[in-house]
């Protein structure tokens, strides 16, 4: 089985394994007590604390272990606001961050603050002007992840950084998908990440919060961890997960190289080997590991099983993937298709044979799943240069198939109104629109859904 999702958890590093087999018989008592057991304890506790400092580029009083990748988030974007709360409740985001930036937000908001989202372009990044525009007098925080963690797509972070400290404003960057690759850049004033981001052992994260910025911790005192990260420390994870990111940083330029040649085999090849593909995310400034791609005309979800079953573990951003039926939000902010969606992360050793097996094993598993899908007949219904085509109660891909196969049956310059109720259409019709050369008009209100209009260019 060849492992292909090291963007949402990396296999554990051998390092990391050792470190925390050892550690268990040193690490298990207090480490704030003074007996011989809690010294040896509060040794190996404050090693760690040094080793993720000297990787992260900081002081090691300003770095605290906390239970998750997500607490760390939660814990440094309430903190950092509760901290500032005299300089205003605003608060900037991008539109891509992960799921734990964007639900602070909401709860951020639901409480009575203000959050501005800042757009990306079709590559998923923002701009340092963009945050510039967006900052405010009562801007209290703002953040932006190092790199995204769907489409690989790092962000602009010095430069970001630049525009927030002119402006007095901290800002927070969420280093989960690239602390592994080498330090964050610029100067920020917070960081989080997350140790299985990087082979390190689940369930420890890491928050900083530089000298000098105000941060008011939230929730009930406690005494450990600056006050900042409640809760008995796991000294053996936490051994383990400095272990480990020293470890893997040491290999990171060489593993880098290799890396980014497979994904970029891989960004180079699908397009030839499975028509109707688009490549997504930045060709250049991306990370070595990632890469993703979005198939038309193709359940995700069945995708998916398709490939897991010929021995390859992959994610996707689909709505065919998801419960809810909606895209995911990074793929529709950046306004590129979603159905068929697949991402490739390559962890750490990844072979070049598994590669170039994942891409003599796309091309068929990407037919079958269209073959199974097939082309419903679609009712249309046409009056003069205007074509109906109705695909409600049709989820993804079906309202793009239905469109696609009926556009050469107008002339040029008449239009097709696809009538869906799939809010992934709204992302996926617009873009294949991009993607065939088309025209779209936009979305008009309809009875149980929307219709999509699209006039034929070509």
């Amino acid at each position: 089985m060849a492992y292909f999702d090291a963007a949402s958890s990396a296999p554990l590093h051998p390092v990391a394994r050792q470190a925390l087999q050892a550690s268990l018989d040193e690490g298990w008592a207090d480490p704030a007590r003074l007996y011989k057991e809690g010294r040896r304890a509060r040794l190996l506790l404050d090693a760690a604390r040094e080793a993720a400092a000297e990787a992260v580029g900081c002081r090691a009083d300003e770095l605290v272990f906390t239970a998750s990748g997500t607490r760390a988030v939660h814990s440094g974007i309430a903190g950092a606001l509760a901290g500032r709360r005299r300089a205003g409740r605003h608060l900037i985001v991008s539109a891509v961050e992960h799921s734990s930036v964007l639900h602070s937000a909401e709860v951020f908001e639901a409480d009575g603050g203000t959050v501005t989202q800042v757009a990306v372009d079709r590559a998923g990044a923002v701009t340092a002007e963009a945050y510039g525009e967006a900052l405010r007098p009562e801007t209290a925080l703002a953040c932006l992840q190092s790199a995204n963690h769907e489409v690989g797509t790092r962000q602009p972070v010095a430069a970001v950084a630049g525009v927030c400290r002119e402006a007095g404003v901290p800002l927070l960057v969420d280093a989960a998908q690239s602390l592994g690759w080498g330090r964050v850049e610029g100067d920020w004033s917070l960081l989080t990440a997350s140790a299985h981001k990087w082979g390190g052992p689940s369930g420890v994260g890491l928050l900083v919060v530089r000298k000098g910025v105000r941060f008011a911790a939230q929730g009930p005192v406690d005494e450990r961890e600056s006050g900042r990260a409640p809760g008995f420390e796991n000294i053996p994870a936490v051994v383990a997960a400095a272990a480990s990111l020293r470890a893997v940083r040491s290999e990171a330029a060489e593993e880098a190289v290799r890396l980014r040649e497979l994904t970029e085999r891989i960004r180079a090849r699908v397009p030839q080997l499975v028509p109707d593909v688009e490549v997504v995310g930045d060709p250049e400034r991306r990370l070595p590991g990632i890469v993703t791609f979005s198939c038309l005309y193709v359940d995700g979800e069945t995708l998916l099983h398709e490939l897991d079953r010929a021995g390859f573990s992959v994610s996707s951003g689909s709505s065919c993937t998801s419960s809810t039926l909606t895209p995911s939000h990074v793929l529709k902010a950046m306004g590129v298709l979603s159905e068929g969606n697949v991402r490739v992360s390559l962890p750490l050793g990844a072979p070049e044979e598994d590669v170039e097996r994942f891409l003599g094993v796309l091309p068929g598993a990407v037919a079958a799943v269209r073959e199974k899908l097939g082309a419903p007949v679609p009712e249309t219904v046409v009056s003069k240069d205007v074509l109906v085509v109705d695909a409600r109660g049709k989820r993804c891909p079906i309202p793009v198939i239905e469109l696609a196969k009926v556009i050469g049956d107008v002339p040029v310059g008449g239009t097709v109104r696809v009538l869906s109720d799939d809010e992934a259409a709204r992302l996926d019709i617009p873009a294949w629109c991009e993607m065939r050369g088309q025209e779209y008009l936009g979305e008009e209100p309809a009875d149980h859904g929307c219709a999509y209009v699209v006039r034929r260019i070509a």
